[in-house]
């Protein structure tokens, strides 16, 4: 069972190949209405086999949720939900059992929980865990709605292929809702056909990609957060580290802000129909770890899947020798457009559980 949260708790039981998947969210309080509808398009938006360059793992991703409920509406108790795991081909591993996945977990696995512990689909280490959060995580996304805060994400990056940047001028209502109904959101069509020409290339030739995804929160309230532990940054910082192959994370102008000059990177103060502002926002929306009103964005980046058909080097741990190893099987040539749903649906649990803790909601 793994957990997350301070006032608002998840919970998360299961493996990749176990017959499903169980998902607890603790703290809700009652008489949320919620659309169970956009929960399962959010769950196809982060499924597989829906394009050329996914896992070809079908899934149907139907949550069936046990407790919680009261019709559509919340009703105070714990929300308990179940997703069937109906496509695991555990087989489809016995060729290379014991021969350790270069940039998966099999040698850490191993050393933790010895050499018994079935990895076939990378187990509760795989992607396929991120299924519960997006479940859990588009029930507080809409919670937060309901409260004004809207949550929207792109493709920033693809290999070498970058898409434009968000820009709070642009960051209108139009754009939110077509991000949120893409498969691969962009905003630079021409971007999207160069990335979508970038995993074509890797799939040729049996290797893979990542990429960066910008996440934009915008109409959080002023005031949440605090300095070191508590802050906004860490917070949502600790959730995407728990999403499979998110490798790095930066908020507002991040590396590229260490580059500048202060007189480049300082967001300048403003009044603004009798609200203070901020002229640019380097800084993501958040100082000294507290929200300041600006839309809070940052960037995550995602490793180019690990799974690939390209030969490699490696070492068989039940012999202890070298070896080689081809991974066949069902893999995705980049996670990244799948990573998007899961990437917002952590956002909106961070800050949800944040704003609880805080009293705010």
């Amino acid at each position: 069972m793994f957990k997350y949260g301070e006032k608002l708790s998840l919970e998360i039981d299961g493996k990749s190949h176990s017959d499903s998947i169980f998902v607890y969210l603790d703290g809700i309080k009652k008489g949320y209405k919620i659309d169970k509808e956009k929960i399962d398009l959010a769950l196809l938006r982060r499924s597989p086999g829906r394009n050329d360059f996914s896992s070809r793992r079908k899934e149907n991703d139907k949550a069936v949720f046990l407790s919680g409920f009261s019709g559509d509406i919340t009703d105070g108790t714990k929300i308990t939900a179940e997703i069937k795991n109906n496509d695991a081909k555990s087989t489809d591993y016995d060729s290379i059992k014991g021969l350790l996945r270069p940039a998966h977990a099999d040698y850490t696995a191993y050393l933790k929980y010895g050499l018994d512990f079935d990895t076939s689909g990378g187990a509760h280490f795989s992607g396929r865990m991120t299924a519960p959060m997006v479940l859990m995580g588009e029930i507080c996304r809409q919670i937060l709605e309901q409260k004004g805060i809207k949550i929207v994400s792109h493709i920033s990056e693809i290999h070498s292929t970058k898409d434009t940047p968000f820009d709070k001028a642009e960051l209108t209502d139009e754009m939110i809702f077509s991000l949120n109904n893409s498969d691969f959101p962009t905003l630079d069509s021409k971007a999207k056909e160069k990335m979508i020409d970038e995993i074509a290339v890797a799939k040729t030739n049996g290797d893979s990609v990542g990429g960066v995804i910008e996440c934009a929160v915008l109409n959080f309230p002023t005031g949440v957060g605090d300095a070191l532990f508590s802050s906004i940054e860490g917070k949502i910082s600790s959730f995407m580290f728990a999403i499979p192959a998110i490798k790095g994370i930066e908020f507002g102008s991040g590396f590229f802000g260490s580059t500048l000059y202060g007189s480049q990177n300082n967001d300048e103060f403003a009044m603004e129909n009798g609200e203070i502002i901020t002229k640019t926002n380097n800084c993501g929306g958040i100082l000294g770890g507290i929200s300041n009103g600006m839309p809070i964005v940052f960037k995550v980046a995602v490793k180019p899947t690990p799974s690939i058909r390209k030969e490699q080097n490696t070492v068989d741990i039940f012999k202890m020798e070298n070896a080689k190893i081809k991974i066949e099987g069902r893999h995705d040539t980049c996670i990244v457009p799948r990573a998007v749903a899961v990437v917002e649906a952590g956002v909106a649990i961070a800050l949800l559980d944040m704003l609880m803790t805080e009293g705010k909601i």
